[in-house]
């Protein structure tokens, strides 16, 4: 199998920097080689907190290979993520960390080419595409869930199984079958290997892991592509093979394998840590697990149909717990860019080339937009409030041209879990479940967030 060497960036990409070039912007450079990578991937929460508080909002650090800047608050993400004079490059950011995993992503596209071939996917985020994923979904979760109840189980791994399954069926269109184990491996080790402070594929290394599993999967897409594209299914893949852009031109086999590549990994794994942060948050708080329950209730019960697509837009408290936990626990902790052209900031001149950050998981912690921003909140989100508070104090799924193409999806998905859980169910932690979690790549407890689904009398 032959594998790529070395992280190689695109020819159009800017030069690196010169070293020293922005040591005027306060900050630190952290160990040698590794800068302050190690100790971001241990306590990245108690890191921000403490280079906001030594620094401010604008600082200099050095982690994933190399210097960066980063700015906190809503107004950086508003700067960096609606990017009015297109300053800012998704793929020359996200690129040292994905471009061997996940190449030609949306992640990994700006501008005319990324606005070209994300028109070409949103047609599989359509109404009538989402109803019938919205039915397959149903279906799914009811089979699996039903199962849960009585028993102790790690919510993550069962929730992970649960959501592979799910997006096998609405963006692949067929089980996963008997390399249902292979495939969710493979996602893992691209995910892992995205945060390996290796960034060469050598043996034994997650990058290598990592190469390897994408290889597998692409191959896989691929092969599956020519009776795809002369087909009528409904799912995500077949819906890509079949559609063509402005000019009626298709998607190449290269783009859709690699989008599918992508989109599956996000669909699962963003949702898995997603899912799970609500329920331990739930499980927490059981005056609003039971507010919520109330609200599925009211819809009426059917343990196989669960909630109809149409009545979805009804379960209000339950998107806003939704929200309040993707406050808590983004999936995405921060985002990268680097800037094409020089720009200011926070009383700061920052050059071209320049990597810039945006900590998402601090922002949604300042206590100047988020009062007692450790307390879980549901009504934070409440039209009033969202109203009265800046527009990009919260942004799990990102902002701009950039901003997530299936986030209706996963609150769809989610809202169908709740009511599947919920209309069943009283959740029950164990002691001490999911006090640690690893927050990197994609956030997840590390104990798996042990408990217990207790039926309903």
């Amino acid at each position: 199998m032959a594998l790529a060497h070395s992280f190689k960036a695109n020819p159009h990409w800017l030069p690196r920097q010169a070293k020293g070039v922005l040591d005027t912007i306060p900050g630190e450079n952290g160990l040698p080689f590794v800068g302050n990578t190690l100790r971001l991937l241990k306590d990245p929460v108690a890191f921000g907190r403490r280079m906001a508080k030594t620094y401010g909002p604008v600082y200099r650090n050095n982690t994933f290979g190399g210097p960066n800047i980063v700015l906190i608050g809503p107004e950086a993400n508003e700067l960096v993520l609606f990017d009015r004079d297109k300053i800012f490059s998704s793929e020359q950011g996200w690129g040292p960390m994905l471009n061997l995993l996940f190449p030609r992503g949306l992640m990994l596209m700006d501008f005319d080419h990324h606005r070209a071939d994300r028109k070409v996917l949103s047609v599989a985020f359509k109404p009538e595409p989402m109803r019938h994923y919205a039915e397959q979904m149903n279906a799914g979760i009811a089979r699996q869930v039903s199962g849960w109840g009585g028993r102790p189980i790690r919510f993550y791994d069962a929730i992970k199984a649960l959501t592979l399954d799910l997006a096998a069926d609405s963006f692949f269109g067929m089980p996963l079958g008997p390399e249902a184990d292979r495939i969710n491996q493979a996602f893992v080790d691209e995910v892992q290997a995205s945060i390996d402070p290796i960034r060469r594929p050598l043996p034994g290394t997650k990058m290598r892991r990592g190469v390897k599993a994408r290889t597998y999967l692409i191959a896989l897409f691929e092969r599956e592509i020519p009776k795809r594209r002369a087909g009528e299914g409904q799912d995500f893949f077949s819906q890509f093979c079949r559609a063509v852009d402005d000019e009626g031109r298709p998607l190449s086999d290269a783009a859709i394998a690699d989008h599918m590549n992508f989109l599956m990994m996000a669909a699962h794994d963003t949702i898995t840590s997603s899912a799970t942060s609500l329920v331990m948050l739930l499980g927490r708080n059981p005056e609003w697990q039971e507010r919520i329950r109330a609200e599925i209730l009211a819809l009426g019960r059917d343990d196989v149909a669960g909630i109809p697509h149409s009545q979805l837009d009804r379960l209000v408290l339950t998107e806003q717990a939704f929200k309040e936990a993707l406050r808590l626990i983004p999936p995405v902790p921060s985002l990268p860019r680097r800037a094409l052209k020089p720009f200011s900031f926070g009383g700061y001149d920052i050059p071209a080339g320049t990597n810039v950050g945006i900590n998402v998981g601090y922002t949604h912690r300042m206590p100047e937009h988020w009062p007692d921003p450790d307390t879980f909140d549901p009504l934070r989100f409440a039209p009033e409030a969202v109203r009265a508070r800046h527009k990009y104090a919260w942004v799990p799924f990102g902002g701009g041209a950039h901003m997530c193409l299936g986030l209706h999806f996963a609150t769809m998905q989610i809202k169908l879990l709740m009511a599947h859980l919920l209309g069943r169910y009283r959740i029950e932690l164990d002691a001490g479940s999911g006090d640690q979690w690893q927050a990197w790549p994609i956030p997840k407890p590390r104990d798996g967030l042990p408990l217990r689904f207790v039926p309903l009398d």
